[in-house]
């Protein structure tokens, strides 16, 4: 019996202890607010951020605005003194494109386009162009038979040869073969020594910008062979008149043409690759007795920006993640300012990139201020804002959480619990499964986390009609459900910043 007494004693403390702990952490969770939220959330999606696209006036306002918030806090700088950390970001512009074929000035984006990233610098006079049919090469058939194009400017055309009866040769099917992508047709062309790929499209060629896409990585891709110019149906009449129809006519009976023409063609191509700049921004608060080691929070500040004057405000995507952010950041630092801090360090960061390929995180899980194997979990949230009008259940009280299934086993569990014990919202898992055809796992900032071995936990509302759209604007958040999903977050990080131990990384990488 006295056993037993002194059991249900230590059981009673125990339970004392955890009601004591969650009476702390419910009392600054009272600091995430749906007023506060929307406060913060109207200045990041404002018109004046210009929809923060990475590597742009709107990106570096969003980042100041956050720096401000996180100084203005008292955290302390994420980067080696500095709140900000600079990634590199590259764009292609053609700074020359001239094409003249027998006096006809052709127009760049009109009447021809090649693909920024693959151009190479060029300047040349052309006095023969090789038409080589579709440009196919195979065990049953040649474009090149008895064709000299070795150094010289081969003009190809899209599609591949036909049977009578309408299936493709290479195939016998309705189906087109493999030597018909415009990949295979520009690498046999190589393999033939083309210096030249002149591409006919039959449709009209989409509006081409002098400027490339960002990229976060100088590229080579394709840098070994020709360069390949999609031309339209001007080029050709400039080649030879009555070439065009002649090239349709080609395409549309599947029978090949191949024939040499002489010409009087200028071509200059010149690229220019410019050195942006994107940030992501970082502030730590520090922990006491487990200063060395550390919990991630983490959203993504960058949206699509402006398309001519429509800006992509990015309200729920993931404005509403970055909001989340700041404000679970005040709620902790009220707690440590009244004697309540965290025993982990707490690294609150929002990145940039995300829409571009998650290249802020990459960029930082890649080149770390805090060492990795001392992050117990990183907690992602990007869009938490909105409802999903697929979603099955209460849709005034779920998120979807992903990812807490991959790397530590003990990282679910621990989820039920908090939730279960403050929020009470439906924990929807659906997005875990590795079958599902959306793949949420890898599309968003925390996987380059996961890459790295961390444990991560990403908090998502789902897809709704103004996802990537210029309607995703504050009006149509809903505070009260960003609030819930935003208190979630708070109690998860409050008891990874406090338990004992980090999280095990215990189930491998998949």
């Amino acid at each position: 019996m006295q056993k037993l007494l002194m059991v249900l004693l230590l059981a009673g403390a125990a339970t004392g202890v955890a009601a004591q702990k969650n009476k702390t952490a419910v009392r600054y969770s009272k600091e995430v607010k749906a007023s506060a939220l929307k406060e913060k959330l109207t200045i990041i999606a404002s018109a004046d951020m210009e929809g923060r696209e990475t590597a742009t006036a709107g990106q570096r306002k969003a980042a100041a605005y956050i720096e401000s918030e996180f100084k203005r806090l008292g955290l302390q700088p994420g980067n080696n003194g500095s709140f900000q950390q600079t990634f590199p970001v590259y764009m292609d512009t053609l700074s020359a494109a001239k094409l003249n074929i027998n006096g006809t000035a052709l127009s760049f984006s009109k009447d021809y386009s090649i693909g920024l990233q693959t151009i190479r610098d060029t300047s040349a006079v052309v006095k023969e162009i090789v038409l080589a049919g579709y440009g196919v090469t195979d065990s049953i058939y040649d474009d090149y038979k008895d064709l000299e194009v070795k150094g010289k400017v081969v003009l190809i055309a899209e599609g591949e040869p036909k049977l009578e009866n309408g299936n493709y040769l290479l195939t016998g099917t309705d189906k087109h073969s493999r030597s018909a992508s415009l990949f295979a047709k520009v690498n046999n062309a190589r393999k033939h020594g083309a210096a030249l790929v002149l591409f006919y499209q039959q449709a009209m060629l989409k509006s081409v910008s002098l400027k490339g896409g960002m990229y976060n990585k100088p590229t080579v891709f394709l840098a070994q062979g020709p360069n390949v110019i999609t031309v339209n149906a001007p080029v050709l009449e400039a080649v030879a008149k009555g070439l065009s129809t002649d090239l349709n006519e080609m395409i549309a009976s599947g029978h090949s043409l191949s024939t040499n023409f002489t010409v009087d063609m200028q071509l200059e191509l010149k690229k220019q690759t410019l050195q942006l700049e994107s940030t992501n921004v970082i502030g730590i608060l520090p922990g006491t007795d487990k200063a060395e080691e550390y919990v991630f929070i983490t959203g993504h500040y960058d949206h699509l920006g402006k398309r001519g004057d429509v800006i992509y405000y990015g309200a729920d995507d993931d404005g509403s993640g970055t909001t989340a952010v700041l404000q679970l950041a005040q709620a902790f630092v009220k707690a440590k300012d009244k004697g309540a801090g965290p025993r982990r360090s707490i690294a609150f960061m929002t990145v940039s990139g995300e829409e571009k390929g998650l290249w802020g995180s990459e960029y930082y899980t890649d080149h770390p201020t805090l060492s990795l194997d001392k992050v117990t979990v990183d907690l992602n949230i990007d869009m938490i804002g909105r409802i999903d009008p697929q979603y099955k259940g209460d849709s005034t009280k779920y998120v979807y959480v992903i990812g807490d299934d991959k790397l530590s086993s003990e990282l679910t569990p621990i989820t039920d619990s908090v939730n279960n014990n403050y929020v009470k919202l439906e924990l929807d898992r659906k997005f875990n499964d590795p079958k599902d055809p959306n793949r949420i796992y890898y599309r968003s900032d925390h996987y380059n986390f996961a890459r790295k071995g961390v444990p991560i936990l990403f908090y998502f509302n789902g897809t709704h009609r103004d996802y990537h759209m210029p309607g995703d604007t504050v009006d149509k958040i809903d505070f009260k459900q960003m609030e819930k999903r935003a208190k979630l977050v708070f109690f998860t990080a409050w008891d990874m910043a406090n338990r004992d131990n980090m999280l095990k990384r215990d189930i491998p990488l998949k």
